[in-house]
């Protein structure tokens, strides 16, 4: 800033001197023609050093006398001008404009001047009634050619040079302290950061810092970030807890009814007969599927489980599997409704299985759980390129508070965890990764036969 602002300020003083100059140089061409016009010649002007002088002198707007060294010049012949820098005063680092004019003749002679400074004179013409009466000589140069002009541009070079160093203080001084700030900060979420890599995921950073606005800045972004993160790393390992909770009570309960039929078996309290031998294929049949669903969930959470897509009719498929499980619902006299509301057969690009999948495990969910003499409406309908498929059933219902947890895992709405009644819970899970991986959506809500409506909303590929 100091170079530039030092750079400009030469610069534009600079051009503003040369103005005043130039303004300068035309007041004495014009005390010149003034002099020729009352003369009509340069007769009295030749040989007459102090009217030079004093003409000279008359165009400064500074001092309209000559100074006292001027009279050294006069030991010179009298038409030599200006006097030779030799016998300026050594403490004088600028020639004023005055040491640097000469008077020359129509002809270019010489009235005042310097024959060997003939070649660097710029000539300036003075006019007298249209016609050229003579020339004004002037020699190369400084600008700055007064003493409080110099003094100005020292005082002001001072100052440029006090304000540079008062700004390098204040910039250094607002470095430190914007340093020890942000060190203090950074040193906080560094500690908090080795804590939360330790496992404690109950730390949280304080969001101090904000803008000028309010809101918070890239260093309290940075801190509310983290505080996300420690959260969602917090719900991670609780939903972790819960899962190895969950599997291990889910293992415990046919392994504990298998280890109690087999000793029971081994002391003879109870006959090997066949019907203890189903009891205890039923068990492990239980935890086989239990390991299976587990299996298959992982797969889907991880992204490999494998899907072969093709254009397929999800409908057709649909109606296929619901044939089979028919005599599973005459068992339980709950009456099927099939409503198509589909003009045309589509084609969508799906996996056949995975469909087949979601398609049993919904169905098994509403064969389980609806109530003998129950119903089951299934309704197809297509909205622009998505087909939707609603599976309402009767009776029990599902509170509000627990539908939108019906796709979490090993939730179950009963409060008893009896593998009898009903799954492990993993079921409608697994169903909302399948509907995931074909970009479509599932969610619950209550039917109109106070029992529980799944829809499901796919997307069609025309």
């Amino acid at each position: 800033m100091y170079i530039f602002m030092r750079w400009s300020l030469e610069r534009g003083f600079k051009e503003f001197i040369e103005s005043r100059q130039q303004e300068r140089v035309t007041f004495l061409i014009n005390d010149l023609a003034e002099f020729y016009a009352a003369n009509q010649n340069w007769d009295k002007l030749l040989g007459n050093k102090q009217k030079w002088i004093d003409l000279l002198w008359q165009s400064s707007s500074y001092h309209k006398h000559p100074p006292d060294w001027i009279n050294k010049s006069y030991k010179e012949p009298n038409n030599v001008w200006p006097p030779t820098l030799s016998e300026l005063p050594t403490r004088r680092h600028y020639i004023p404009l005055q040491m640097r004019t000469m008077l020359l003749n129509v002809d270019k002679s010489i009235i005042f001047g310097r024959q060997e400074a003939l070649s660097k004179l710029a000539l300036h013409p003075i006019h007298y009634q249209g016609n050229i009466v003579g020339y004004l000589g002037l020699l190369p140069g400084k600008i700055i050619n007064a003493n409080n002009e110099v003094h100005f541009m020292e005082q002001v070079s001072k100052s440029f040079i006090s304000i540079a160093l008062l700004m390098i203080t204040l910039s250094a001084m607002m470095s430190l302290m914007l340093s020890y700030k942000l060190g203090l900060y950074i040193n906080r979420i560094t500690s908090f950061t080795h804590a939360l890599a330790l496992g404690n995921y109950n730390v949280r950073l304080p969001i101090e810092t904000t803008n000028a606005l309010g809101q918070n800045d890239e260093l309290g972004q940075l801190a509310r970030d983290f505080n996300e993160l420690a959260s969602a790393l917090d719900q991670t390992e609780q939903a972790r807890r819960r899962w190895v909770a969950d599997i291990s009570h889910e293992l415990r309960t046919p392994l504990a009814i298998l280890s109690g039929e087999i000793e029971a078996l081994r002391d003879g309290i109870h006959p090997l007969t066949p019907e203890a031998i189903n009891s205890l294929y039923s068990e492990v049949i239980r935890i086989n599927r239990l390991t299976d669903d587990l299996y298959q969930l992982s797969l889907s959470d991880q992204g490999s489980m494998t899907y072969h897509k093709a254009f397929i009719d999800p409908i057709a498929l649909l109606k296929d599997i619901l044939n089979q499980f028919s005599p599973k619902y005459e068992a339980k006299h709950i009456s099927i409704q099939w409503i198509n509301n589909l003009h045309h057969v589509i084609q969508m690009y799906a996996d056949q299985d995975r469909l087949s999948q979601l398609y049993c495990n919904l169905l098994t969910n509403s064969a389980n759980y609806t109530d003998t003499d129950g119903q089951l409406v299934i309704t197809i309908t297509q909205d622009n390129d998505s087909l939707l498929i609603d599976f309402s059933d009767s009776t029990p219902g599902v509170h509000e508070n627990e539908l939108a947890r019906l796709f979490e895992r090993f939730y179950r709405v009963e409060s008893s965890r009896n593998l009898n009644h009903g799954g492990a819970g993993l079921g409608l899970a697994l169903c909302a990764n399948i509907v995931k991986a074909h970009h479509g959506s599932i969610h619950a809500e209550p039917s109109a036969f106070n029992g529980l409506t799944i829809k499901i909303e796919l997307p069609i590929n025309l």
